[in-house]
């Protein structure tokens, strides 16, 4: 890359690393016959109905921006929906916030809340946007780690400890990419009681609750006290298989998502029409097709997990997501070594743990939102390569 017009680039992001899984992608890319169980995308076409709840508003010339906030009517299934689904309720004239994807709520939560200096403690391995997120945002990211023999839930302790002056919020993300981890109601409650004794700000991304796999999933912001000291991010991209319609939601206090809107309005404007046209029809009803994804989702989970734990790569069994996060120390290789050699020899691609933070080396990415037969092809060419590399 060339240096030119480097003086004009802001100190903040010059350091910023580009993203571990979009460059991994980029040589992927150069590989049509590779099996990808990398990017983190239902391998489910959004149901029909879904869709052409889409194509009538369409044809029916809806083109149009929308309020700030979103759709009226959208925010008001929005709330019946959370209401059902995760015991919670909001105003949907006043607390609930429309967005392009939960990308879009995490970001403009993050600049909305955070004075420059401020300190946000969050969970790692994570998504890959939430430390550069918050640096982003003039903030100082702390990372608490999670470890494979606690299947990566979080420790209440381990916040406590990494706990410092100038923290003001908490990121929680449970079920967690890229490790299936949740975190049960107890420690919920530890971490509530911790963040009401220590005043902070919650912003709990729960965007691949539908796809919890064993007992109920749980919110933070549920929990007694909570709720207004909680913003709820969620969307439709992972249960409803709807991506590329880049629908999340935030709820919360009024004056929290009168400030994200704040943000909001002068950078994205609003949702596209036709995507919020049609989450009012996926939240309305579609939740048998979510059921039947979770299902599939579930017996792909067992088979990987099985046939990983077979090959000699350890691997606990995620409760929730689509992906699992075995250990490959076993092979001797670091992370990136270990998937650009599985690449190379078996074309099979897998993201290296490190991509989620240093709290991810030792390990790899391996997502089974892909079919049966291709997890099983998969796990096969990883079985013939580990062989190959111990010889």
């Amino acid at each position: 890359m060339s240096d030119e017009g480097q003086q004009f680039v802001a100190d903040h992001v010059v350091g910023l690393p580009r993203s571990g899984i979009r460059d991994f992608f980029a040589i992927v890319a150069a590989m049509p016959q590779a099996i990808s169980l990398g990017i983190g995308e239902p391998d489910f076409v959004t149901p029909w109905h879904i869709r052409e709840a889409a194509i009538l508003a369409l044809e029916k010339g809806k083109t149009s921006y929308t309020d700030n906030l979103g759709l009226i009517r959208l925010r008001q299934e929005i709330n019946k929906y959370v209401e059902r689904y995760f015991g919670l309720s909001y105003h949907p004239e006043k607390e609930i916030l429309v967005t392009v994807g939960v990308s879009e709520a995490l970001d403009i939560a993050l600049r909305a809340v955070l004075n420059p200096g401020d300190k946000v403690l969050y969970h790692e391995p994570c998504y890959v946007s939430y430390s550069p997120s918050i640096v982003l945002a003039h903030a100082q990211p702390i990372a608490v780690k999670t470890e494979a023999k606690d299947a990566f839930g979080i420790d209440p302790e381990k916040v406590a400890e990494a706990w410092e002056p100038g923290c003001k919020v908490l990121l929680l993300n449970f079920p967690t990419n890229p490790t299936g981890g949740v975190t049960e109601r107890k420690k919920l409650e530890q971490l509530a009681r911790f963040a009401v004794e220590k005043d902070l700000l919650v912003i709990s991304d729960e965007i691949y609750s539908e796809l919890t796999f064993e007992g109920e999933h749980t919110s933070i912001a549920s929990l007694p006290g909570m709720r207004d000291r909680t913003l709820f991010l969620h969307g439709l991209s992972k249960g409803f298989a709807m991506t590329g319609f880049r629908i999340g939601y935030a709820c919360g206090p009024e004056v929290l998502i009168e400030a994200m809107m704040k943000v909001h309005q002068y950078s994205m404007l609003c949702a596209p029409i036709l995507s919020q046209e049609a989450a009012i029809e996926a939240l309305k009803n579609g939740m048998s097709s979510v059921l039947k994804m979770k299902e599939a989702y579930q017996e792909r989970r067992d088979l990987i997990v099985r046939r990983l734990n077979e090959v000699g790569l350890t691997c606990h069994l995620p409760k929730g997501s689509f992906y699992a996060f075995p250990s490959i120390e076993s092979t001797g290789l670091e992370s990136m070594e270990f998937c650009k050699q599985l690449l190379d020899s078996e074309e099979v691609a897998v993201v290296p743990g490190t991509a989620f933070g240093s709290s991810g080396a030792g390990f790899v990415r391996a997502s089974f939102s892909t079919s049966y037969e291709r997890i099983i092809e998969a796990t096969n060419r990883i079985d013939r390569f580990i062989n190959l590399i111990q010889q």
